[in-house]
C-alpha cells in the first residue's frame, strides 16, 4: 500500500495532530485500535477544547449578562468572546450578526419561522414559493415543508444528476419572481458534492429572493467567508468542527436581523416587558431567549482557535489529498459503487457507497468488528437514496486527523466484508 500513497501532497502532520485527540488512542473489540471515519456525523474533540470546557465549569461557571459579580462577568466575557471568534472565523462584517443556537437544525428552523411570521417584504405566504434541493439533510427539508404547510407557500426543489450534482438546467423555472427563499447545502452530507453557490445566488438575487446556506459540512473543512458567499443566512454546527455538542450558529445580514421577528420568547431577548406588551433587544440577543449554551459556546471558541492555528487552507488541502486517495482506492474494490461524484474534484471529504448486494448495515457491523467506524443508513438524506433506488449507503468521512493508512484499513476491511458474505 505504501507505493499507492506516494505522490500525496498537502498532508498535515497527522501524527502530531492525533496526539491532541485522546479518543483516537482507544481500542475496541479485543485491542483493535479505532479507525474513526465518521467525522461528517460528529468530529472528535482535541484536548484544547476539552480543557476549555473543564476550565469554564471549574473556574468561571455563572449565568451571563446578568450578574455584576466577578465570575458572572468572566462568564459573560468568555461567552461574548466566543462570538467574536466565530465572527472572525467566518469573516462576518459584525459580531452582532452571529446568533448562537443549539445546532444547525435550530438555526434553519429559526430562519423558517422568522420568515413565516415576518411582515412584507420578507413574509412567506400562499402567493410565494420556497426552493430547496433533493440532496439536502432533513434539517433543510422538514422546516421548509412545515412552513409550506402552515402558510400555503409552494415548495420546489432542484433535482440531482446521475453523477451526484445539482441539476440546474431549469434554474429559471425553479427560482422565479414568486420565490421568497432559496435554501441549500454548500456541501452534501451524504455525497460530498460541493454545490455551485455563485450560480444559485446570482439567480436568487435577480428575482429578489433571500438565500440561506447550510454550511454544516463546509465550516469544519474549508475557509467559510460569509461575505464572499453573498448569502443572507448561513447555518452551521459546532460538533462537526471539533467543538462540543449543543452549540450551533446562524449568521444573518444585520439589516435582516433587525427587521425580522424573534422565534423564541423569554429572558434575555427583551428590552422591556409589561403585562400588555414587550419590546425586544437588538440582534443577536433578540434571537437568544433564555440561558444560552454558555459552556458550549466557550468550547466552540476553543475549537475555532484550534482550527485557525492549523489553518483552514491547510486542513482543506489535507482533506483533498485524503479524499483523492480514498476515491482511487475504493474504486479498486470489486462491486463497490460510489453514490455521487466518483472523482475527487469539487467534492468534500465524504464518500458514500454500496457494496454489491450486501446491506450497508451488515457492512458497518463487520467493519466495526475490525475497529473501523463508518456511518450506515440514509444519513438524514433519504430523498438521495430514493433518487438512486437504494435503501441506504455506507459512508466514510475524513477530517484533519485522517490518514492514508486509515483509508487502507477501510479498503482491507471491505475485502474482509466481501469474503465474509461469500
Amino acid at each position: 500500500m505504501t507505493d499507492a500513497r506516494q505522490g500525496l501532497s498537502g498532508l498535515l502532520d497527522t501524527e502530531a495532530i492525533r496526539k491532541d485527540f485522546p479518543i483516537l488512542d482507544r481500542t475496541v473489540h479485543d485491542g483493535k485500535k479505532i479507525v474513526y471515519l465518521d467525522s461528517a456525523a460528529t468530529s472528535q474533540k482535541p484536548r484544547q477544547v476539552l480543557d476549555a470546557l473543564s476550565a469554564y465549569y471549574e473556574r468561571h461557571n455563572a449565568n451571563v449578562h446578568r450578574g455584576v459579580y466577578t465570575i458572572a462577568e468572566e462568564a459573560t466575557a468568555l461567552y461574548e468572546g466566543a462570538r467574536d471568534k466565530v465572527a472572525a472565523f467566518i469573516n462576518a462584517p459584525s459580531r452582532n450578526e452571529v446568533i448562537f443556537t443549539k445546532n444547525a437544525s435550530e438555526s434553519l428552523n429559526l430562519v423558517a419561522n422568522m420568515l413565516g411570521w415576518a411582515d412584507e417584504p420578507y413574509r412567506v405566504d400562499s402567493d410565494t414559493e420556497i426552493v430547496t434541493t433533493e440532496m439536502e439533510h432533513h434539517s433543510n427539508i422538514v422546516p421548509w415543508q412545515l412552513l409550506s404547510q402552515r402558510t400555503g407557500a409552494k415548495l420546489k426543489w432542484f433535482g440531482i444528476t446521475d453523477d451526484g450534482r445539482l441539476d440546474l438546467s431549469n434554474i429559471d423555472e425553479i427560482i422565479t419572481e414568486k420565490t421568497k427563499i432559496v435554501s441549500f447545502t454548500l456541501v452534501s452530507n451524504i455525497m460530498g458534492t460541493v454545490n455551485p453557490v455563485e450560480t444559485i445566488v446570482r439567480r436568487a438575487q435577480q428575482v429578489g429572493a433571500l438565500v440561506c446556506i447550510d454550511a454544516s459540512q463546509a465550516a469544519p473543512h474549508m475557509v467559510l467567508d460569509v461575505q464572499a458567499l453573498q448569502a443572507d443566512f448561513v447555518a452551521f454546527t459546532g460538533h462537526k468542527m471539533v467543538g462540543p455538542t449543543g452549540i450551533g450558529v446562524l449568521w444573518g445580514r444585520q439589516e435582516l436581523l433587525e427587521d425580522l421577528p424573534p422565534f423564541l420568547g423569554g429572558g434575555e431577548m427583551i428590552e422591556t416587558v409589561s403585562m400588555h406588551s414587550s419590546t425586544y433587544a437588538p440582534a443577536p440577543h433578540k434571537f437568544e431567549a433564555g440561558t444560552p449554551p454558555i459552556a458550549q459556546a466557550v468550547g466552540l471558541g476553543a475549537a475555532v482557535d484550534y482550527l485557525s492555528a492549523i489553518g483552514m487552507e491547510n486542513i482543506h488541502r489535507h482533506e483533498q489529498a485524503i479524499t483523492e486517495y480514498a476515491v482511487r482506492r475504493l474504486l479498486e474494490v470489486p462491486d463497490l459503487r460510489i453514490i455521487g461524484p466518483a472523482t475527487a474534484e469539487d467534492r468534500g471529504a465524504t464518500i458514500s457507497f454500496t457494496l454489491g448486494d450486501i446491506h450497508p448495515h451488515d457492512v458497518g457491523q463487520v467493519l466495526d468488528e475490525q475497529g473501523i467506524a463508518v456511518r450506515v443508513g440514509h444519513h438524514c438524506a433519504r430523498p438521495v437514496c430514493l433518487r438512486y433506488g437504494i435503501p441506504a449507503t455506507t459512508r466514510a468521512s475524513f477530517y484533519l486527523y485522517s490518514t492514508p493508512a486509515e483509508v487502507d484499513a477501510l479498503v482491507d476491511g471491505l475485502e474482509h466484508v466481501r469474503n465474509f458474505f461469500g
